[in-house]
This record gives C-alpha cells, structure tokens and sequence, in this order.
C-alpha cells in the first residue's frame, strides 16, 4: 500500500532547470526533503541536516512539511 506524501507548491519558485515560475513543489519522503518541478521533471533533494545546516545567511525561514 503506498502512503500518500503531503505535496505543497512553492509560491514564486523558478525551477532552475525549465525557467518555469510556480511549478516547484515541496515534499518529505523518508526523512528527506525534496522539491520536483511538475512542468519538466528536475527535482532536487537534502536531509533534515543539510536543511539545518543551511539555516544561516540570507534565509528568512525554512518550510518544512508536516
């Protein structure tokens, strides 16, 4: 049986591979957090410690799915 994933869209996203805006959404899959253009298919993924780790800088908040 396949356990359904809380999908959210990124508002203002740009998918880095397509250039397209508002198609990136964000979701948790066994403890790691990835993020998938639904527009061309690139996606991107990092573990809880590499979203921690990236809390510095310039970054207004972290979005993590519950």
């Amino acid at each position: 049986m396949e356990t359904r994933r809380k999908k959210r869209f990124i508002a203002g996203a740009v998918c880095p591979q397509c250039q397209a805006m508002d198609t990136m959404m964000l979701y948790l899959e066994h403890g790691v957090e990835k993020v998938e253009c639904v527009s061309c298919g690139h996606s991107q993924s990092q573990t809880k410690a590499e979203v921690d780790e990236a809390g510095g800088g310039e970054v207004i908040g972290l979005f993590r799915p519950e």
